[in-house]
């Protein structure tokens, strides 16, 4: 199955439940009653769309409503809005070509899928690139389990891993790893623990992976990724305010997008924390995750 195809299914409760929502009441070509405004408002809200972004779009189709538009018409002029909202947000990862390795430290709260994020950007970029040494660090050292699940998954894409014993320091691992990548070159992915980021001492961990990579590199971390559910919705956007704080994001990641009726936390996301979405993710394959594009979002949340 295609992307695009993959996306719209994925969207499919999404376009149910927030898209066509909003085309019962935007439908027609007349102006806009002060409760259709309201309800639009709701609508966007209920969406996940924060509440001043909601208010934005409203008044903007409110004061296109006033045109006499043609049936559908505002529906359009949404989809429009929404894709110049959303215009600079879109990146791809950034790889290295000057032979020093590139680092990419996967960051998020638990149950995020950030360490099945982690291999399915593995497994991406060895498709783009089947001799690209690839490397994990197992930087999770909280949980048996979380190394243990990076390490099947080092087996089935067939890519390095570095792990240290459980309870180690996160950063001595981060260090070994750095080495290693030194050697065989490549890309590094550290999968860190994943963290409630309201714990200082924990989003501290993260800052201090990230001096470790300063020290042993001259500089930072290439890509530092947020994982994000699309389920949390709104708490997403707390969780993207406090780690970019923390270490300061070069990229979002958002997964499970098809398993929420709503879509406006990607809008809301963008226009609040301003950190270009890298990925999207519509189920549980490595093909299910995808480079995020603007047009294909929009189309695929509005199609009819």
């Amino acid at each position: 199955m295609a992307w695009v195809d993959r996306l719209k299914k994925g969207l499919s409760k999404a376009r149910l439940g927030f898209a066509n929502s909003l085309g019962n009441v935007l439908k027609g070509g007349k102006k806009l009653s002060a409760d259709q405004i309201e309800q639009v408002e709701e609508i966007l809200i209920s969406g996940d769309v924060s509440a001043r972004l909601a208010t934005q779009l409203a008044e903007s189709l409110a004061e296109h409503s006033r045109q006499e538009l043609a049936n559908g018409g505002l529906m359009a002029v949404l989809e429009g809005e929404i894709r110049e909202r959303l215009q600079g947000c879109e990146r791809k990862l950034a790889v290295r070509s000057d032979g020093q390795p590139t680092v990419v430290m996967m960051a998020g709260v638990n149950g995020s899928g950030k360490t099945t994020t982690a291999a399915k950007i593995a497994s991406r970029l060895r498709e783009d690139d089947p001799k690209m040494p690839i490397t994990f660090a197992a930087a999770d050292t909280f949980r048996a389990a979380a190394i243990d699940q990076l390490a099947v998954w080092a087996e089935r894409i067939g890519v390095d891993l570095v792990r240290h014993s459980i309870g180690a320091d996160p950063s001595a691992v981060v260090f070994d790893a750095i080495d290693h990548t030194q050697r065989v070159g490549g890309v590094l992915i550290v999968d860190t623990a994943g963290r409630l980021q309201t714990k200082h001492n924990l989003m501290e961990e993260l800052t201090k992976i990230e001096r470790t990579v300063t020290k042993k590199l001259g500089r930072g971390s290439d890509e530092r990724l947020l994982v994000l559910d699309a389920t949390t919705g709104q708490n997403g956007i707390s969780q993207a305010t406090k780690f970019h704080e923390a270490i300061d994001l070069t990229g979002i990641v958002i997964t499970k997008l098809d398993g929420t009726a709503k879509g406006g936390v990607v809008l809301s996301i963008w226009d609040q924390v301003h950190v270009p979405l890298l990925y999207i993710g519509v189920g549980e394959g490595k093909e299910d995750l995808h480079e995020f594009s603007a047009h294909q979002f929009v189309e695929a949340l509005f199609e009819n």
